[in-house]
């Protein structure tokens, strides 16, 4: 089983927003006995709270379900239970690198390091932004090449 935590710095908006996608992509290649998809948020803020209302709609917009989703914080124990711990901005990274504490398989990379010929390295934080299709359009690209990064990589 592979396991994909995205991370985003409240768990309300980019990192959400990622889950969903990326879950109902993993569902659409009959790939969900094979890859688990969660998220949290280097911060407190909002545990155990749902997404937010743009992060919501947006994903309604395009028939995503985010139902169930709640907010969650990272923790040390995550680097030993995922495969990869996917970023949304340098930022988050940072804060990752800070809190995991020994060397191990896990991959911490960026979301849009996967993606070839894309111009921004981060995915700007619409809970700050107030553009929530935007980040809806490079959460898609991200996602879908983590997704084809992933079949490769695992031959799945």
């Amino acid at each position: 089983m592979i396991k994909v935590l995205f991370v985003c710095l409240g768990n309300i908006c980019r990192s959400p927003m990622a889950e969903a996608m990326f879950r109902e992509m993993v569902k659409r290649e009959g790939l969900e006995g094979k890859i688990v998809v969660d998220s949290a948020g280097t911060g407190d803020w909002h545990v155990g709270k749902p997404p937010h209302e743009g992060t919501r709609n947006v994903l309604a917009k395009y028939g995503v379900d985010s139902e169930g989703l709640k907010a969650r914080q990272v923790s040390i124990a995550d680097f030993n239970e995922f495969h990869y711990i996917i970023g949304m901005d340098a930022t988050n990274i940072e804060n990752l690198n800070k809190l995991a504490t020994t060397k191990n398989q896990t991959v911490v990379k960026r979301l849009m390091d996967f993606v070839d010929q894309e111009t921004k390295e981060d995915v700007p934080d619409p809970y700050f932004t107030g553009n929530f299709d935007e980040t809806y359009d490079l959460v898609t690209a991200g996602c879908q090449a983590l997704l084809r990064y992933i079949k490769v990589v695992h031959k799945l």
